[in-house]
């Protein structure tokens, strides 16, 4: 079945595969929700590894990763971060994934597991909040390089670059609505197109960046500058080297919670392993040379340090080559957004309104939201950035926290999957009334808690390690409280999957 059946309303569903339970009637259950079957997990190695050779070459990620040879770090302190990073997150990623193809289920199906199958839409809502505003944010960074590669090709639409409207240029306006349309176009075909576009932007990438540092290392004489010129040293190089590794983490603090929305479709475990090792340890330690690469020749050619790759590409001198990087860059920056900001609104659209919303038409909500919440103006103010969605992005460490806790710790992987789309007061996951009041309670205090450390000034030094202040915290007080001694079943859902793929 392809993405595009998934409209039709489960009364027409082939005769057969309807469940026999009766969740087929109930709010709680929707093709777009539905375990993947056997015959939809057509996700192997190669796609997993696509999935981060796109998202780890952001262009976001980058301006990140540049910015830690501008605070001090040499070359090496900047490999030795990521290498950490890279471990901490594959073993993260790995235990997320295998409860995707485990269960078959998407992240909000996934939650109600520890929070209730009402209560799970909270972490969902939290995570579709922060997916829809950096929609709109990465949207409006890919349609800046796009207006400045048509004024470069078209010197004369630079006046369509003049005035503003609703803070947006005409040109701004063009570029920006024409990059929305496409990632619409694309999400309106499913997950297996999302897939396919994957597959072809992940080697552009690859190839775009990797000839974009060798051009610099060669105009820099075959050399590098290995450090700025007061480069950190001894504690202080370290203590920097932690934090890098902790907000780097940070960043995919997101895919570590929805990662089963791309894992349900996994072949076998064994498929995300080989996916998250070529795709994290490996890939993001080509992304550390490729940055090292491209800020250090740009220091010694000039002794600027450079804040993204557009800084780059924008010296192009021949017009085709520009044409040719910028497009990938736009490329990249549209598959990053497919995967990290447009499917996880996608499921909590589809789980907040069943009986309105399928995959496409909660695309075009999620899209129309990243639209009228005026992207640039939040991009624009750091406030906005820092406190709303800093904040934000706090709550998902204790989210993961209580998940993994309950799904690892306390069940032992033991999942009743039926049950999840049960709204029988006896089901597993009903709990009170349909909110698991101790996953709760182990939410709220560790969440503030870690937004205290993110925001608060007294806690800067520690701003760093605020996910992992959450995730433990909320991690142990569930540990603490949870109930022990309610039964549970291992059942698969393969009697009640229908395939949504």
């Amino acid at each position: 079945m392809t993405a595009l059946d998934s409209t039709r309303p489960p009364e027409t569903a082939p005769a057969g595969t309807e469940p026999a339970d009766g969740t087929a009637d109930s709010v709680l259950y929707t093709y777009d929700l539905a375990p993947t079957k056997k015959e939809g997990r057509r996700w192997g190695a190669y796609n997993v590894f696509t999935l981060w050779a796109n998202d780890v070459h952001s262009l976001g990620n980058y301006a990140f990763a540049i910015g830690l040879f501008a605070l001090g770090l040499n070359v090496w302190g900047i490999l030795a971060a990521f290498l950490l990073a890279s471990v901490l997150l594959f073993l993260l990623l790995t235990l997320s994934g295998f409860m995707g193809h485990k269960t078959g289920v998407p992240f909000p199906v996934m939650s109600r597991i520890a929070f209730g199958i009402r209560g799970a839409k909270i972490p969902a809502a939290v995570r579709g909040i922060v997916a829809i505003a950096w929609f709109g944010i990465q949207t409006y960074l890919a349609s800046t390089v796009l207006g400045a590669l048509l004024i470069a090709m078209f010197p004369g639409l630079d006046s369509l670059d003049e005035g503003s409207f609703l803070g947006q240029s005409a040109l701004g306006w063009i570029t920006f609505l024409a990059l929305w349309a496409v990632q619409l176009a694309i999400v309106s075909y499913g997950m297996q197109m999302i897939r396919r576009y994957m597959a072809f932007a992940a080697p552009t990438t690859l190839i775009t960046m990797c000839a974009l540092a060798v051009w610099m290392f060669v105009r820099a004489g075959g050399s590098i500058s290995f450090s700025i010129d007061a480069p950190l040293s001894g504690g202080e190089m370290w203590l920097q080297i932690l934090q890098a590794a902790a907000l780097w983490v940070v960043i995919y603090g997101t895919f570590v919670l929805n990662f089963c929305d791309f894992t349900r479709s996994a072949r076998s475990r064994a498929a995300i392993v080989r996916g998250n090792v070529i795709g994290i340890p490996v890939n993001m330690l080509f992304f550390a040379v490729i940055v090292v690469g491209l800020s250090g020749a740009q220091f010694k050619l000039d002794g600027r340090i450079i804040t993204s790759p557009t800084d780059i590409v924008r010296t192009i001198p021949n017009t085709a080559l520009l044409a040719i990087a910028s497009l990938a860059l736009i490329a990249l920056t549209v598959a990053v957004n497919l995967l990290a900001n447009f499917v996880a609104p996608i499921y909590a659209l589809i789980d907040l309104f069943p009986r309105k919303l399928d995959f496409r038409r909660a695309g075009v909500v999620s899209a129309l939201a990243g639209l009228v919440i005026l992207p640039w103006n939040l991009y624009n103010s750091p406030v906005v950035v820092n406190y709303f969605l800093g904040g934000l992005g706090a709550l998902l460490g204790p989210l993961f926290g209580v998940i993994m806790a309950d799904y690892w710790l306390l069940r032992k992987a033991r999942v009743n999957v039926p049950d999840l789309y049960s709204e029988d007061p006896a089901g597993e996951y009903h709990y009170s009334r349909g909110f698991n009041p101790r996953a709760v309670v182990a939410f709220v205090p560790s969440a503030a808690i870690a937004v205290a450390v993110a925001l608060l000034p007294l806690f800067h030094a520690a701003a760093g390690f605020s996910w992992f202040v959450g995730a433990l915290l909320g991690a142990a007080v569930y540990a603490a409280i949870a109930d022990r001694t309610a039964p549970m079943r291992d059942v698969d859902g393969e009697a009640i999957a229908v395939a949504a793929e």
